[in-house]
């Protein structure tokens, strides 16, 4: 156990846990894995592939279950990319999965020439997204949005939890090009609810009405946020939260529409380095619309993560429920 020295709280910690649910969360089991099956079961064209990582980013439930239709290629991530790419052109939809560095750090070359450049429908899976891991920046993708937000075709997706996992994982199937998804795994908390209608990729969700702040966020900080924000309304802060499962298209009506509506405070939060990933798009993007409003990022700072128990390292660079909370506070006059 820790103890944070600013909230008080005690923060339950395992040496190195990558469980991302809060105590009493509702959670699913694989739903990346559940979701493929499924879609593939509509689908004959789908197919699974993965670099010795099955089990750790839930693609064993496809393996399992279609042994006949994934491939096991080893731990050679660039090779992974070629044979997806091989796939694809040969009219089959691949999903590969492998974690996020591998993917991005590693293999970007074979992602940007073999499969975007051709603008082929294969769809990268990948695991441990900024701090899902407390095993240092070797595993720790704090960095990923930043490399691959530049690559021309590809459809970038940040899921906040089961629900849009689930539905994202057809919709992705159905991508003319190449997308990328930040993987939330194992058991996997479930905080959305009566979605109205189909997934949509590029579509920005309100979650919350806020007049006194607005919160655009995206992945597993979309988790905080709303708990941070459920805190906040007991005190007379209402937050608005801007939820974007989709990074790449971004929705910059929505984003812009929400910005200049009123005077409140806007901060974006993000799972992410604070270079590159979500505050630099939509940052970015109020610019280019000619919006000219402070914008205070929640995101990891610029430099190499510790390794250590995730509780701590969130407290610690500010991404956690209760930092997120007194950062939105600070911002009340």
């Amino acid at each position: 156990m820790v103890s944070d020295k600013n909230s008080g709280t005690v923060l339950r910690s395992g040496a190195m846990i990558a469980d991302v649910a809060g105590e009493g969360v509702e959670t699913v089991s694989a739903p990346l894995g559940h979701a493929l099956l499924d879609a593939a079961e509509n689908d004959d064209r789908i197919v699974g592939l993965s670099a010795d990582l099955a089990k750790y980013t839930d693609m064993h439930i496809f393996r399992d279950a279609l042994p006949d239709r994934f491939y096991q290629v080893g731990m050679a991530e660039m090779a992974m990319m070629g044979a997806a790419a091989g796939l694809a052109q040969e009219g089959f939809v691949p999903f590969a999965s492998t974690y996020s560095v591998f993917a991005t750090r590693r293999a970007y070359d074979w992602l940007l020439l073999d499969i975007a450049e051709q603008k082929l429908n294969v769809n990268l899976v990948c695991a441990l997204p900024g701090l899902t891991t407390g095993y240092g920046p070797s595993h720790m993708a704090f960095d990923d949005l930043a490399i691959l937000q530049a690559c021309p075709h590809l459809t970038i997706l940040d899921p906040c939890d089961a629900t849009d996992i689930q539905a994202a994982t057809p919709a992705m199937a159905a991508v003319d090009g190449p997308t990328y998804m930040r993987l939330l795994r194992g058991r996997v908390p479930k905080i959305l609810h009566n979605y109205d209608g189909e997934f949509e990729l590029g579509k920005a969700r309100k979650l919350r009405d806020g007049g006194n702040a607005l919160v655009i966020s995206s992945g597993l900080a979309t988790q905080r946020v709303l708990e941070a924000a459920e805190k906040l309304d007991r005190d007379g802060i209402e937050v608005e939260v801007l939820h974007l499962a989709t990074i790449k298209p971004l929705d910059e009506k929505a984003v812009i529409d929400a910005i200049v509506r009123s005077e409140r405070p806007v901060f974006t939060a993000e799972n992410h380095s604070v270079v590159g990933g979500l505050f630099s798009a939509v940052a970015s993007a109020a610019a280019r619309n000619g919006v000219g409003r402070k914008i205070t990022p929640i995101a990891l700072p610029d430099e190499f993560p510790s390794a250590g128990a995730l509780p701590t390292l969130e407290e610690r660079y500010g991404i956690s429920a209760g930092a997120m909370e007194r950062t939105i506070r600070s911002s009340q006059g």
